[in-house]
């Protein structure tokens, strides 16, 4: 069995959302079972979770808003939905905790009750945005770290290495350096340095190297993982995101006009129809919060159902697949090459921006 520890108050749906993910989540994984977390009351109208042996509540008597202050979040709600989660991942209770609270939030109060791993400077925040492959592209960090040095991009490539290889089983995933262009003489100087530090840690088989790559390489899905700083990520994310709606709002509007173009529109449906749902942000719900000492899952704070539910199975899928443990050990082997006295003689006078 594995356990999952859900924040049932977090996001901007809460319970309306986050319940009914939690049935739907359990009939599809019976080899699951939930720690569900929140105020006792919002449980009293779901019978069918209450009476589930593979579920149990666990009260909390605070919700952390989605516009608190970090700092009320983490030193005066001792005692909200989302401390508690994660707190069970600590206690050894649950194997990954699953929050669509405030992300701030999440990633301070994770990172000082689970600490980060060994080797690791930042956690980072890894998800999959669809593309022209017909799969995912992971995209790390994708907003907890705006700025970064060349190690901590080092470190992301290698988490998300180990993310990818546990939840796909692909077993040389492939890693991309997003720069303003594929030569190693372009981008800043963190960049150049980063890709200094990618050449060798795959020349020391700590990951697959592909180079440097562009923005629009991210939705063509020419590698596997693509890593930046969590400031340009979370730029890449809202705009897919917003591709998805435009798409959506553009149909809407076809059906609503001429015959002429309806007719069109009707013809045309079944490819809109594939590509919106491939294009459909909500089904690579689920970002993994890496290079923490414990599983930890961040849903989108506007996820319905069906999106909530997607985070459930890529933290089961996590938990089942041991990614803290290849996280590790992956991290383990590549040691030699994430301090900064790693880098070549030739390149530390080079100043970090």
């Amino acid at each position: 069995m594995i356990t999952i520890a859900v924040d049932c108050m977090g996001g901007d749906v809460g319970p309306a959302a986050t319940l009914p993910a939690c049935a739907a989540f359990l009939s599809s994984h019976p080899q699951a079972q939930l720690l569900m977390v929140g105020l006792p009351d919002v449980f009293k109208d779901w019978p069918q979770l209450q009476n589930n042996v593979r579920c149990r509540v666990v009260t909390a008597s605070e919700v952390v808003a989605m516009d608190d202050p970090v700092e009320v979040a983490l030193r005066k709600k001792k005692d909200s939905s989302m401390r508690v989660a994660i707190q069970q991942v600590k206690d050894g209770a649950a194997q990954a905790a699953v929050s669509a609270g405030n992300t701030g939030a999440l990633m301070a109060i994770a990172r000082y009750v689970l600490k980060t791993l060994d080797g690791i400077d930042r956690p980072a925040i890894a998800s999959q945005l669809p593309n022209a492959q017909g799969g995912a592209t992971t995209v790390l960090d994708l907003g907890a770290n705006v700025d970064c040095s060349p190690e901590h991009l080092l470190q992301f490539a290698v988490m998300g290495s180990a993310l990818v290889v546990a939840i796909t089983g692909r077993s040389e995933p492939t890693v991309g350096l997003l720069n303003v262009g594929e030569e190693v003489i372009k981008g800043s100087e963190v960049i150049k340095k980063a890709g200094v530090l990618l050449r060798n840690a795959a020349n020391n088989g700590d990951i697959n190297f592909f180079g440097n790559v562009e923005g629009n390489d991210i939705f063509k899905g020419t590698t596997d993982i693509v890593v930046c700083d969590g400031f340009v990520g979370n730029a890449a994310l809202k705009a897919s995101e917003g591709v998805a709606s435009m798409l959506a709002g553009f149909i809407r509007q076809e059906f609503s006009r001429s015959w002429l173009t309806k007719l069109a529109a009707i013809c045309a449906y079944p490819v809109l129809k594939a590509f919106k749902s491939r294009a459909d942000y909500r089904r690579y719900n689920g970002a993994a919060l890496l290079g923490l000492r414990g599983l930890v899952f961040k849903s989108h704070g506007s996820a319905d159902a069906f999106a909530f539910e997607q985070a459930l199975a890529r933290a089961y899928d996590a938990a089942h697949n041991r990614l803290l443990d290849s996280v590790k050990a992956r991290i383990a082997h590549a040691a030699p090459l994430l301090s900064p006295d790693a880098l070549p003689s030739e390149l530390k006078s080079i100043p970090t921006i």
